[in-house]
């Protein structure tokens, strides 16, 4: 079943080459969508044949990034089909939009299945070659600029995380593997100075991947340039496959008995991050920019929960879904807004409600979602996050992180409801009644299943769930 994920795109690409046709590319898209996210619940549901290579495996834990990584894929696929047909741009892009899709999805998919931390490494660098095009899609002088920081400063992450992996091969002595099973194994005997230095490079390399402050300056550029479904992909599935390599490093750290180094800089980094964002968040003026902060406020609080451990652990998972699921249809419904008003510009957007009432609704649920409103399953997991630090007796940086996210919550609240429930002028009513028949229904479905899952997580998790999210946090 891996080599079926893996090796489909490959195929998928050639075949897109040779026919170059847009509604064949858009096909093979949504056909590896389905067959991702068929092969993910086969593997869900304990049909494990065939799940394990020499260099690609699946486990308890990264078993859980795989199905959200297809879940949301599928959705962000199903979006697409109809938003591919707004694209006024010859059929050869749209084909080479497609091909890039495909190779990002199989660079992720690859990254989280990865047995070794050297092809996790090359993995990742993959899917910034990939993901590079999909930003500059537009073509526009500021994706031309996005495009640009975006490969400058990952290729400096990820140079850094190279020197980090250097690094932890020394203080392996003469064991001489990045095997993850390996390094497990035989961590303990490690060297701790260089398994400290070799932490820092390499939480600094991924951690730009992943979007954690202060090597954060590429996300809100990117996000806010590339095409809606790509900035769905980049905010709910780029991230979580770099902070899953971080997930398995600190692992190593963890068993070498040096994790209390490692914890102060994930909270160092956690912290910053969601302070940059209650900084920024009342400066911007694009609504795309606006939620990419949110993506590193998010990517801090899973930080931060990684490095608090027990009960956090738990709760990073569940933060990882509901993330990964209310973000998507964040962006996804930002692509309607674009569609109809025709700019990212905050201040041009007023009566959401009124321009289109389906797009106003599902802006607003994915607000409430994303900002951890009860019942989304976000305010759960932050919920036991706070429990934790209070367990712990950490209450400064409890004090602290609640009330970060009270500054983030209001600025971003400020702005959605403002979008949503503002004036509509008689010429923008004009303009979104000539845009709105672009919006099909395919651009409101998947957003509605996402936030309904969002909510219905926060009041009951399937025992099914329940038990994967359980086995998962073995591997933390």
């Amino acid at each position: 079943m891996i080599n079926t994920i893996l090796i489909f795109p490959i195929i998928a690409s050639v075949l897109m080459f040779i026919f170059r046709n847009k509604h064949f590319a858009t096909f093979l898209v949504n056909l590896y969508a389905i067959l991702h996210i068929l092969v993910s619940t086969l593997l869900v549901f304990g049909v494990s044949n065939g799940a394990k290579t020499h260099y690609f495996a699946v486990d308890s834990t990264n078993l859980i990034f795989l199905a959200i990584l297809s879940f949301v894929y599928l959705m962000v696929a199903i979006y697409n089909t109809s938003y591919v047909k707004t694209f006024d741009v010859k059929d050869k892009r749209i084909v080479k939009y497609s091909f890039m899709m495909l190779i990002f999805v199989l660079s992720m998919t690859g990254t989280i299945l990865s047995t070794n931390l050297g092809l996790s490494w090359v993995l990742i660098e993959a899917t910034t070659l990939a993901s590079a095009y999909l930003i500059y899609f537009n073509k526009t002088k500021h994706a031309i600029e996005a495009a640009w920081k975006y490969v400058f400063i990952c290729s400096i992450g990820i140079a850094l995380a190279y020197v980090g992996i250097i690094f932890l091969s020394i203080s392996t002595g003469a064991i001489n593997t990045l095997n993850f099973a390996e390094l497990y194994k035989y961590a303990g005997q490690f060297d701790p100075m260089w398994l400290k230095l070799a932490f820092i490079f390499m939480l600094f390399g991924f951690g730009a991947k992943m979007g954690l402050a202060p090597v954060h300056f590429w996300l809100p550029d990117a996000h806010s340039e590339a095409p809606s479904p790509i900035s769905a992909l980049l905010s709910a599935t780029l991230l979580n496959s770099a902070f899953f390599v971080i997930v398995k490093v600190y692992k190593v750290m963890t068993i070498a008995t040096v994790a209390d180094y490692a914890r102060i800089m994930l909270l160092v980094m956690g912290f910053l991050s969601l302070f940059v964002t209650a900084v920024f968040v009342y400066h911007i003026k694009n609504y795309k920019r606006m939620l990419a902060y949110s993506s590193i406020e998010n990517m801090g609080i899973l930080a931060i929960g990684l490095a608090l451990g027990g009960g956090a652990y738990y709760a990073v998972i569940l933060h990882l879904i509901g993330h990964s699921l209310a973000k998507a249809s964040f962006f996804l419904t930002s692509g309607n807004v674009l569609e109809l008003f025709g700019t990212k510009r905050i201040k041009s957007i007023n009566g959401l409600m009124k321009a289109d009432n389906k797009t106003g609704w599902l802006w607003v649920a994915s607000f409430l979602g994303i900002c951890a409103f009860p019942t989304s399953v976000l305010f759960i997991s932050e919920f036991l996050i706070i429990k934790e630090m209070l367990v712990k007796g950490n209450y400064m940086l409890c004090i602290l992180f609640v009330l970060l996210l009270t500054i983030v919550l209001y600025g971003i609240g400020q702005v959605a409801i403002k979008m949503a429930y503002g004036k509509l002028s008689e010429e923008k009513a004009k303009l979104v009644l000539e845009n709105k028949q672009k919006i099909t229904a395919l651009m409101y479905i998947p957003q509605a299943i996402m936030l309904i899952i969002v909510f219905i997580l926060g009041v009951y998790i399937p025992p099914f769930l329940n038990n994967i999210i359980t086995t998962a946090i073995s591997g933390f």
